[in-house]
C-alpha cells in the first residue's frame, strides 16, 4: 500500500466525525435549550447552513489537489457531496414536517409565492440527481464524459444554495455574501486554470486558445 493510500485511510475516519459533528453539536444545543426562542427556524437554517458547507467544501477539493499537488483530496469530494445532500435532505424534511406539518397544500402556495423555496427546491433536486449517480456503476452506465458533464451541474447547486440562502435572509447581510464570494473565488480559479491548461496544450494565448 502506498503512503498516499495509508494518509488517506488515516484521514478518512476524522473527516467521518468531521462531517457527522454539526449533529452532535445540535444535539448538545437541543439538551441545553439553546435553540433560540423559534427552535424549528434554527434547526431549518442550522441544517442548511451545513448542506452549503459541506456543498463548498466538495468544490474545494480540486483546487487544494491542485495548489498542493497531493490527489488524496479529490478522494473525499464524493464523500463531503453526500453529506451535504444529507444535510440538505435534513433541511428539506424539518420544512416539511416540523414547519408545515405535511400540509401539501401550504408548500405549494409557499413554492410559488416564495422564490427562494424554488430556488433552494431546485439546488435540492440537482443535488439528488448528482447524489444517485455518485456511484462507480453509474459511471460506468453513463460513461466517463457524460458523468463528468453531468456533475457539473454541482457548481449550478452551489449557485442556486447561495442564492437561496441570500434570499431567505431579509435585506442584505453580511454572512450570505461570504458563502456567495467563497464560490465565485472558487469559479475563478478553475476558471483560470483551464485557462491555463488550454495554453499549455495549444502553446497560443489564452484568448486565442479560447
Amino acid at each position: 500500500m502506498t503512503q498516499d493510500k495509508l494518509i488517506q485511510r488515516a484521514l478518512k475516519p476524522l473527516v467521518w466525525v468531521l462531517c457527522l459533528a454539526p449533529l452532535l453539536g445540535l444535539t448538545g444545543l437541543a439538551y441545553m435549550g439553546e435553540m433560540t426562542a423559534n427552535p424549528i427556524e434554527f434547526l431549518n437554517r442550522y441544517l442548511g447552513e451545513w448542506a452549503l458547507k459541506f456543498l463548498l467544501s466538495a468544490l474545494m477539493m480540486t483546487p487544494l489537489k491542485i495548489v498542493t499537488g497531493w490527489a488524496g483530496f479529490t478522494r473525499f469530494r464524493r464523500l463531503l457531496g453526500l453529506f451535504s445532500f444529507f444535510y440538505a435532505v435534513l433541511h428539506l424534511s424539518s420544512y416539511v414536517g416540523l414547519d408545515q406539518f405535511f400540509n401539501w397544500k401550504d408548500i405549494w402556495t409557499d413554492l410559488i409565492k416564495r422564490t427562494y423555496i424554488t430556488v433552494g427546491l431546485g439546488a435540492f433536486i440537482i443535488l439528488a440527481v448528482l447524489a444517485a449517480t455518485s456511484t462507480k456503476n453509474m459511471i460506468k452506465k453513463l460513461g466517463g464524459k457524460n458523468w463528468n458533464r453531468l456533475h457539473k451541474w454541482v457548481y449550478v447547486a452551489g449557485f442556486g444554495g447561495c442564492l437561496h440562502f441570500f434570499m431567505m435572509r431579509k435585506g442584505v447581510q453580511a454572512e450570505p455574501l461570504y458563502y456567495a464570494g467563497f464560490l465565485v473565488l472558487l469559479l475563478i480559479y478553475r476558471w483560470v486554470y483551464y485557462l491555463k491548461k488550454q495554453r499549455q496544450r495549444t502553446g497560443k494565448t489564452a484568448p486565442a486558445a479560447l
